[in-house]
């Protein structure tokens, strides 16, 4: 014979409030500061950075501008080995991540994401793309198909973020001229041909402002702090 509950159903109410009154959901974690953009504007000397230094200081200026420049940030840039200079890897620069756009989302966790370091995370792939590769401003970088197309960032680097070897000019004679050589570019945007490298795309017209206009470009910089 079944007995009966003898609880009245308003105690039972009333008696399961308290517990998700203690236990209210969980707040959505605060958005992370920006680690992370592309340039709004490259310096204007087309590939005459002023070298590692002044594309640094670019980037630096341009965080202070929007209030980030308490961190230290430099340019997403790889220099050749010549004239008795050791060759700089654009990867071995900017820290060890995770890096987060002017919107708190994350690009990558790390230079293994990054760059697909792993099987795994070639397969993956990072998360740079038009919608997230934003500038300091937190606005979107002009890509394939707008007018201007700005997707041309100059890196001067490899897919795996070293610097090439040899003689060849990728690097506007490490990032010091504005009429010999070309620089190597990525797309911000990961689109335009079937290689859509974020880093190493295609080389540069030139080192001019206006050779790299007319690639794709405005001298644009991947920015990184550390």
């Amino acid at each position: 014979m079944r007995l009966k509950s003898t609880i009245p159903v308003a105690f039972l109410a009333v008696a399961v409030i308290p517990a998700f009154a203690q236990n209210p959901p969980a707040a959505p974690a605060p958005p992370q500061p920006m680690s992370f953009f592309v340039s709004s504007v490259g310096p204007g000397k087309g590939g005459d950075l002023g070298g590692l230094a002044g594309a640094d200081a670019h980037c630096q200026k341009l965080a202070a501008a929007v209030g980030a420049g308490a961190k230290t940030w430099h340019a997403y840039l790889s220099t050749t080995g010549k004239d008795g200079q050791t060759a700089v890897n654009a990867r071995d620069r900017i820290g060890v991540g995770p890096w987060f756009n002017a919107k708190g989302a994350r690009v990558a966790k790390d230079i293994g994401d990054l760059h697909g370091d792993t099987l795994d995370q070639a397969r993956l792939g990072n998360n740079l793309s038009k919608a997230t590769a934003l500038n300091e401003k937190g606005e979107t970088v002009k890509g394939f198909g707008d007018t201007p197309n700005q997707h041309d960032v100059l890196t001067g680097s490899r897919p795996d973020g070293t610097a090439y070897p040899g003689t060849d000019d990728h690097t506007c004679n490490n990032w010091t001229s504005s009429d010999k050589g070309s620089a190597q570019v990525g797309h911000h945007d990961r689109n335009n041909g079937g290689n859509v490298s974020w880093n190493a795309t295609h080389p540069s017209r030139g080192c001019s402002q206006e050779n790299l206009i007319s690639t794709g470009g405005n001298g644009l910089l991947y920015c990184f702090a550390q």
